[in-house]
Formats: structure tokens, C-alpha cells, sequence
């Protein structure tokens, strides 16, 4: 069965700062492309694209503009990319009343109840808990992916 994959597993793979976090998530997206078995939500598309070209404080961004852009267009290719329709929509409000999640977790939530995903690696909800019928795993705790 595929997963989801939240934003942040695609910004670490370009996250100097974190390499453990790196080295992980890039493996989980080789092996995910490699068995078909990831998909992608567009928000984390479009997440990806504001956090790396976010500056870092004083620093640079991870991705210049145009990198950044390159490499959103090389996921549209690789990923199976999922869209939102009203029936996702709906989802995502009945979840975020039902399990107080904040909105852009609902709607990230949504898309892998909606499409009859099993799992969504997220660090950003609790790991383990199961959601509907959606179990999170977050790919850099102890307990990992895979």
C-alpha cells in the first residue's frame, strides 16, 4: 500500500543542516520511487517550494528560485501527484473538527484518507496514531519507516 509524504520528508532532502534527516528522507524517496509505493499531495508541492526558498535567517535559502522551481518540476514527473476535489475538501473539514487538527493537517490527513492511503509520514503529527483509517509514521523517529 502507498504512502503520503508531508512536506517536510521533501524539504529535508535538500536541508543541509539536518544530514541524518537528509540521508533518511532522500533513501525513503529512492525506495518509494524504486516500489511506486509514495504519492504526494500538491500542497506539499507547493509548501516545498516556500520553505526552501525561504531565507535561513541571515543565510541563504536552501534552493535558489530557479532550482527550487526545477526541482518541483522534476516531483510532478517522479511522483504521483494528488489533487484536491470537493470531496477531499469535505474530509478535511469533517477531520479537523473530529481530531482538532489544524487545517493544513487535516488537508494534508485528507488526501491520504480520501485516496485510501494506509500511512502518512509526517514529524508533524503524533506518531502511531491512526487517524480514520490513516496511520502516521514520522521517518525520523526512533521508530522510523520501513
Amino acid at each position: 500500500m502507498a504512502a503520503l509524504i508531508d512536506t517536510n520528508v521533501l524539504v529535508y532532502c535538500y536541508d543541509f543542516r539536518f544530514p541524518e534527516k537528509q540521508r533518511t528522507a532522500s533513501r525513503l524517496l529512492v525506495e518509494g520511487i524504486a516500489r511506486d509505493s509514495v504519492r504526494v499531495p500538491h500542497q506539499a508541492i507547493v509548501e516545498f517550494l516556500a520553505a526552501v526558498t525561504r531565507p535561513l535567517g541571515k543565510e541563504a535559502p536552501l534552493l535558489a528560485p530557479n532550482e527550487a522551481r526545477r526541482e518541483a518540476e522534476e516531483m510532478l514527473s517522479t511522483f504521483e501527484v494528488l489533487y484536491p476535489n470537493d470531496a477531499l475538501m469535505r474530509t478535511a473539514l469533517r477531520g479537523a473538527a473530529a481530531y482538532g487538527l489544524p487545517w493544513f493537517d487535516a488537508h494534508l490527513w485528507a488526501y491520504a484518507e480520501h485516496y485510501g492511503l494506509g500511512e502518512l509520514w509526517s514529524e508533524d503529527f503524533q506518531e502511531g496514531r491512526l487517524y480514520g483509517t490513516v496511520l502516521i509514521r514520522n521517518p525520523f523517529s526512533a521508530r522510523g519507516v520501513g
